[in-house]
């Protein structure tokens, strides 16, 4: 049996989906700290900060491997810094515990391009990058990070984690993130409403589609364990854009698209990642390689959201 916390999220929502499609539904346990009214197959609430209750849940089903999903982002985690940390960190050591205990098989770890800071070169920042993150979110990944290597080591604990980039998708609104901006902006061309850019126009930032992010969660976590080096996190790679460009792109299909530029405190964040990821040793370790590119990212975002706006624009 596999759990997921944090199934509501942008990525726990997509993922559970597509772990009942390839596992069956019955073999799936959702979690979040509150059910989604849409929610298929088994949901379980579970308030990750409570050990004990992930504790009920792994015994009841006999969990084998747990996904954990659930975080507060980087522009939202800047709100309120200490009460980020303390959700971010003590979830986490939480499941590994629970795991460690209760000999879990498999864990997955989500970690991100915020663990990058003023320290990392910008382009094509590789793996191995020092990590100095300026977000309390940032923060929190490198953390997170370095107790699964820790886990492993110490424990043998088999923990896989890889640093997403900006994630777009359809399904969910946009959850708090800097990179956020690349999933309304979408919204707002289907909607024909002017877009507000809280970054500047040039600013490029690694991005990756959430199909690509969900394939990358299934193979590493597929992936034979003799193959998995990196015991942090691996770098993966969509491709790199800025506003600029996504508009551009999506002028092509609304010719009338207006976008504005008003840069606030995420900026300042934006500005201390990487603008490109260097993802070779993902690529070498568990043959990752991205397949959507900025057009084709636009074009499907363009035509799921009519589909759920219910329009009938032609695309």
């Amino acid at each position: 049996m596999i759990l997921v916390i944090g199934a509501n999220g942008q990525v726990g929502s997509v993922l559970t989906k597509a772990l009942q499609d390839k596992y069956g539904k019955e073999n799936i346990i959702a979690s979040d700290i509150r059910e989604r009214e849409d929610s298929e197959g088994i949901f379980e609430i579970i308030d990750a900060t409570n050990f004990d209750r992930i504790k009920e849940v792994v015994i009841q089903y006999k969990v084998t491997q747990i996904y954990h999903l659930a975080a507060i982002l980087s522009a939202k985690g800047e709100e309120n810094p200490l009460r980020s940390w303390d959700i971010n960190i003590k979830t986490w050591l939480n499941v590994l515990e629970v795991s460690r205990i209760y000999n879990i098989e498999k864990v997955f770890y989500p970690s991100s391009i915020a663990v990058f800071g003023t320290s990392a070169q910008r382009n094509n920042t590789p793996n191995d990058a020092y990590l100095d993150p300026v977000t309390v979110y940032g923060i929190s990944k490198v953390d997170g990070e370095n107790w699964a290597q820790y886990y492993h080591v110490k424990y043998g604990l088999d923990i896989r984690s890889i640093r997403y980039p900006g994630i777009i998708g359809y399904q969910s609104l946009p959850g708090g993130g800097t990179t956020d901006y690349a999933v309304d902006i979408y919204h707002k061309a289907v909607l024909n409403e002017t877009f507000t850019c809280f970054l500047k126009e040039d600013t490029a930032l690694p991005m990756i589609f959430i199909d690509d992010a969900i394939r990358a969660t299934l193979e590493i976590m597929e992936a034979p364990i003799e193959n998995i080096k990196v015991r942090t996190s691996y770098n993966i790679a969509g491709s790199s854009f800025s506003p600029k460009e996504i508009a551009s792109e999506i002028c092509e299909l609304y010719p009338d698209f207006k976008i504005e530029y008003k840069p606030d405190f995420r900026q300042d964040i934006a500005e201390n990642w990487p603008k490109s990821i260097d993802d070779s040793e993902a690529k070498m370790d568990w043959d990752w390689k991205p397949q959507y590119d900025l057009w084709s990212i636009t074009e499907t975002m363009i035509s799921k959201l009519i589909e759920q706006y219910k329009m009938t624009v032609e695309v």
